[in-house]
């Protein structure tokens, strides 16, 4: 008996052991959960929460004209279209992207509201000065309101404002760096380092369009304002009139953000937001060329645009029908005889227009477990195939709690779960 038990326990593993080793050699990225909120732990690396990513450089076959670029579904972070998209480079005004994110989460938390005054520093009016580079403009010891600033920011770019927040929601522009570096390990953005809070080139600062993805999912998830004040289509502050540097705000109903950046080392980018057909994408293109300004600034929308469309038009987003798979786990030596599993929010996933119906979902769940239980407990996991591939994988939480049952039942019990795990029942 005890040489069968063996036997069966090696055909277990050799089973499970090939399909992972299939998983691994994918070439597609899949969904994940949504960001953490911030100041929660760290988030895991992709490989740990099941996504599949291209270890080299892949090929890129709709011709996008840029150094990298990725297409991803902002509500499955599913990655649908992707090429060079782990090579590091200087951020440029993407940077500004991170500097958006702590002063949202400074005004969700109190720290910061739109009507705070912030004086402005030398330093930060330095940066004014200097008509080629963008900047809102304003002047050394005057008080702007925090919510001009965060317009200044996203919609003018301006490498002022961004020292002025900087500067008032961590005392020094250095202080905040090590802040905005701190947020980014949080979230798991391991391609990323910062070493200014506006973009301008430095030794030792990149990104990649991976992160660059990552990091405008995150804002758009958690900061609920973050759209609102990205779309704004132009800002006149100082009687200085400037128009949103996102042009595909202005040309294009679909598009409700996020950030441009350049520089002549880097070229253009861009990650784009836009929403249509139930759908919300993020487009990012790095290291776009152009010969003039207005040429790069046109070929980097272009180019973001060509994604959206090919996302747009080549897939949709479902939510998937799980409650018919997923049976309750029984509970031993607990005040309840079961559990319920749930995942923590929606399950949607996105599939090539056409295959909607082609969807699978597998459950993997023990039969029984041991009280107690926590309410958010993970005991199972579902998972989300498209022919014989998966999509996406999600934690299957209890739903409740079950406290630990009384000596009596806890005994038997304990008898029960004997001759279950006896006869492998």
């Amino acid at each position: 008996m005890f040489r069968l038990r063996v036997l069966k326990a090696c055909l277990l593993i050799t089973a499970l052991a090939v399909p992972a080793a299939s998983l691994a050699a994918g070439r597609l990225a899949v969904a994940q959960t949504a960001p953490p909120a911030v100041g929660m732990p760290a988030a895991a690396p992709a490989a740990a929460q099941g996504i599949v990513t291209p270890e080299e450089p892949v090929p890129n076959p709709l011709g996008v004209k840029a150094r990298s670029g990725l297409l991803m579904d902002a509500a499955t972070g599913q990655v649908l279209y992707a090429f060079n998209e782990h090579e590091k480079v200087q951020p440029a005004s993407l940077a500004k992207i991170m500097t958006f994110d702590l002063a949202l989460e400074a005004m969700e938390q109190g720290r910061l509201r739109p009507e705070t005054r912030v004086t402005i520093s030398e330093n930060a009016w330095r940066l004014a000065l200097n008509n080629r580079l963008s900047n809102m403009f304003i002047e050394v010891g005057r008080q702007v309101y925090a919510k001009d600033l965060l317009l200044g920011l996203m919609v003018s770019s301006g490498n002022d404002a961004a020292v002025a927040l900087a500067e008032h929601l961590a005392g020094t522009e250095a202080a905040f760096v090590r802040a905005m570096n701190e947020q980014a390990r949080r979230l798991g953005l391991t391609e990323t380092r910062f070493t200014n809070s506006h973009g301008l080139a430095a030794p030792d600062q990149y990104t990649t369009a991976a992160d660059v993805a990552n990091l405008t999912r995150h804002v758009i998830t958690a900061h609920p304002d973050a759209l609102r004040i990205a779309s704004v289509k132009e800002f006149t502050f100082n009687n200085i009139r400037q128009f949103n540097w996102n042009k595909l705000v202005l040309q294009d109903p679909r598009v409700n953000g996020l950030k441009t950046g350049h520089l002549p080392e880097s070229g253009y980018h861009l990650s784009a937001t836009a929403s249509d057909q139930g759908m919300s994408l993020i487009a990012v293109v790095i290291g776009v060329r152009g010969d003039a300004r207005r040429d790069g600034e046109t070929a980097r929308a272009a180019e973001a645009s060509a994604l959206l469309n090919y996302g747009f038009n080549n897939f949709v987003t479902r939510e998937v029908v799980w409650r018919e798979k997923v049976a309750p786990v029984t509970v031993y030596k607990g005040k309840a005889r079961q559990v319920a599993l749930a995942p923590s929010g929606p399950v949607r996933v996105t599939v090539p227009r056409g295959q909607e119906n082609a969807i699978d979902v597998t459950v993997e769940a023990p039969r029984r477990v041991v009280a107690p239980v926590r309410k958010g407990q993970a005991l199972g996991r579902l998972s989300v195939r498209l022919n014989d591939r998966t999509l996406a994988g999600f934690d299957l939480l209890a739903t409740g709690d079950v406290p630990r049952a009384g000596f009596f039942r806890s005994a038997w019990d304990s008898l029960r779960l004997f001759f279950a795990n006896l006869f492998g029942r």
